[in-house]
């Protein structure tokens, strides 16, 4: 049986200040459900926050370049978002929709999803999340274009302060084809809007 210490120090120094929060809101951290909370958040703020000891780029470096010439528009819709706003540390919910237009080579289509998923789990405002996407896709494949477009409810504005649970925000950032040429950008939003359709 090994004799290695379950937590390391550092995860003691932060359980300890997890059972400080539970007392500051007037909890009592020694009563049955709370007595393994401090060590049940350890383990969520661990899957919460894991984009930081990831690196999107590493998933952005295997390419194919046997694509019979294909250089049209390529989509991914509805990737399921979660995240926490850097401001309060909250929730914010919503979809990831992942364009890019090819210039000979392409990416495997979880890839996308897989970089959605790496900035997601960092403490978050959506216009930066927005910006990374897109920025670090342009940066590695050097496509024709990408586009990233959000839409997401945020806990801090739906259920505390102006409290209005129906209300979605909408994030874009473009590049290369999707931020010159009117016709690719209106493919784009056509496509995102047929997909609501069907769904």
């Amino acid at each position: 049986m090994s004799n290695t210490p379950k937590h390391s120090k550092k995860d003691l120094e932060v359980m300890a200040h997890i059972r400080a929060l539970l007392e500051h809101i007037g909890e009592d951290p020694d009563r049955d459900g709370l007595r393994d909370t401090p060590a049940r958040v350890l383990d969520v703020l661990a899957d919460h926050f894991q984009g930081y000891q990831q690196d999107p780029k590493e998933h952005l470096l295997k390419t194919f370049e046997d694509v019979q010439g294909y250089d049209e528009l390529v989509l991914v819709s509805d990737i399921e978002l979660h995240s926490h706003c850097e401001h309060h540390m909250v929730p914010f919910v919503g979809k990831a929709h992942v364009a890019y237009i090819p210039d000979g080579r392409i990416v495997g289509l979880s890839k996308l999803a897989r970089v959605v998923d790496i900035y997601s789990k960092r403490l978050q405002v959506q216009e930066k999340l927005t910006a990374q996407i897109a920025d670090v896709i342009q940066e590695v494949l050097q496509p024709q274009g990408v586009a990233v477009i959000l839409q997401c409810q945020h806990f801090c504005m739906c259920y505390r302060g102006a409290r209005k649970p129906g209300a979605w925000t909408t994030t874009s950032k473009l590049h290369g084809l999707f931020l010159k040429n009117a016709p690719s950008r209106m493919e784009l939003f056509t496509l995102i809007g047929m997909k609501r359709e069907l769904s």
